[in-house]
């Protein structure tokens, strides 16, 4: 089983500036209009009426997944802290992570979890621990989603959600180009269970009951 946590996602510290290398059509391929595509998807008709209990609890589940990274990735934009060649990063992901909160948020409507508070603990303030919480995040998702898949009851919710898998294992990829991983770490991804994603994420302490500032500096905290 792959070991998401932060600390041993990047064991050899070493992070490889290199996104001129990756060719313009190549970036274009992975994040170019895919939220637009997720949302259109997603908030058919047929799949919010055929949103079950158990689906409803899947979703809330990703939602909370998707806040996290769309905060993550908009509070790196505003503090600017990722430059030069990288700077896109957060801009690019972050508009995709955004439109699937907004997506999955249409398909439950009152129902939907709020959005919690955040303390990114300085992650957002610096290049290097930046990019190592990107690819931390990103193959945490492909294995939740991963994970909940079999669960999913309505057709129409799963095409919407193995939609975002897919868009998940591409940011997921390019992060581990862009610290010198392979982007495949073996022939088969394992699955995490929802018990599991909540340990993870609850030992980042990310999510807070409020936004206190105890970062290096002062971060504009989303949620």
């Amino acid at each position: 089983m792959l070991d998401l946590t932060l600390e041993t996602v990047d064991r050899d510290g070493a992070v490889r500036e290199a996104f001129d290398a990756v060719p313009a059509s190549t970036r274009r391929a992975i994040l170019a209009g895919a939220g637009a595509t997720l949302l259109a998807a997603l908030t058919r008709p047929a799949a919010a009426s055929a949103a079950s209990g158990g689906d409803r609890e899947i979703l809330n589940f990703a939602l909370t997944l998707e806040y996290l990274q769309a905060a993550f990735y908009t509070e790196t934009e505003r503090l600017g802290a990722v430059g030069g060649r990288l700077a896109r990063v957060p801009r690019q992901l972050g508009a995709v992570e955004r439109a699937h909160v907004e997506a999955i948020r249409k398909v439950l409507g009152r129902q939907a979890v709020k959005r919690p508070s955040f303390n990114f603990q300085g992650t957002t303030e610096d290049a290097t621990a930046f990019l190592k919480t990107a690819v931390a995040f990103e193959d945490l998702g492909v294995a939740a989603y991963k994970g909940q898949a079999p669960n999913i009851d309505s057709p129409a919710i799963l095409s919407a959600a193995v939609a975002i898998h897919s868009v998940e294992a591409r940011h997921a990829a390019w992060m581990r180009y862009l610290v010198g991983k392979r982007p495949a770490a073996s022939a088969f991804d394992a699955p995490r269970s929802q018990r599991e994603v909540g340990e993870i994420v609850a030992s980042t302490r990310f999510i807070a009951a409020s936004p206190r500032r105890t970062g290096r500096g002062k971060p504009r905290f989303t949620g």
